[in-house]
């Protein structure tokens, strides 16, 4: 999102009864509690969970939920991505939402590395917990396209942090393991983007990245009954990605 307060700022909260939304996650969310409206959220009747950076205005993810969870987790136990604020989930019952902000490698190559490094304990971890809870609903930025239509000019983008071959090849392990892009189940359409570049009119003219998914595990495939895109929305850099799941 590049920061909830600048989102709130160009309209989230009046845009947000209109999607109504059972839960709401938001990564880089670049704020500590309190300083991320949960008053102006509570009144539009959602209950706020947030897991921010050690480092100020910088990472963090936030889960709001209409209904109260029977559990909430924050990070992962590794220090080495907690501190960041990269990850929170909320238990509803037999589901389990989990927020996520993977790391960006488009500083260098130490980043690229941390993210490298994430990609492999994060699906580790999901793979630990789907031996108790099969049932997770993984809603984040990945900081990856997955596929070649998901990237405007894939032809020239593959030396780039976020369509590297290795990334790519890990995501596609990755759904092999019993994940599924909901987007993609529903849509195979190209050009359809989530995140665009603020330079050089890149949102204008659709040069954009998916890089937002909700990955569901295997057992929820088959209650996928919508998943969107919303690129008319404009509150940050990112715009809105939608799973609507039947329970």
């Amino acid at each position: 999102m590049n920061g909830i307060r600048s989102a709130v700022s160009k309209g989230l909260l009046n845009w947000l009864p209109e999607v109504n939304p059972d839960v709401l996650c938001i990564q880089e969310t670049k704020a500590q509690p309190g300083q991320m409206h949960e008053a102006n959220f509570a009144e539009l009747g959602y209950n706020c969970y947030t897991h921010s950076a050690e480092k100020k205005g910088y990472s963090g993810v936030a889960i709001f939920s209409k209904l109260i969870p029977d559990y909430v987790e924050y990070g992962i136990n590794n220090s080495r991505y907690d501190l960041e604020g990269r990850v929170i989930r909320a238990d509803f019952g037999e589901l389990s939402v989990i927020n996520v902000y993977f790391p960006s490698g488009t500083t260098g190559e130490l980043r690229q590395a941390v993210k490298m490094d994430f990609m492999v304990d994060f699906h580790s971890y999901l793979n630990e917990l789907r031996k108790v809870r099969k049932n997770l609903v993984i809603s984040g930025d990945f900081n990856i396209c997955r596929l070649w239509i998901d990237i405007h000019n894939p032809s020239q983008q593959q030396n780039t942090s976020g369509f590297l071959p290795e990334e790519r090849e890990w995501f596609a392990k990755f759904v092999a393991d019993g994940y599924v892009d909901s987007f993609r189940k529903i849509n195979s359409a190209p050009n359809q983007y989530s995140w665009w570049s603020y330079r050089a009119g890149a949102r204008a003219n659709n040069k954009g990245w998916r890089i937002d998914y909700h990955i569901v595990t295997s057992a929820l495939e088959d209650k996928i009954l919508d998943a969107r895109i919303l690129p008319m929305v404009v509150h940050s850099d990112h715009c809105p990605v939608l799973v609507d799941i039947d329970f």
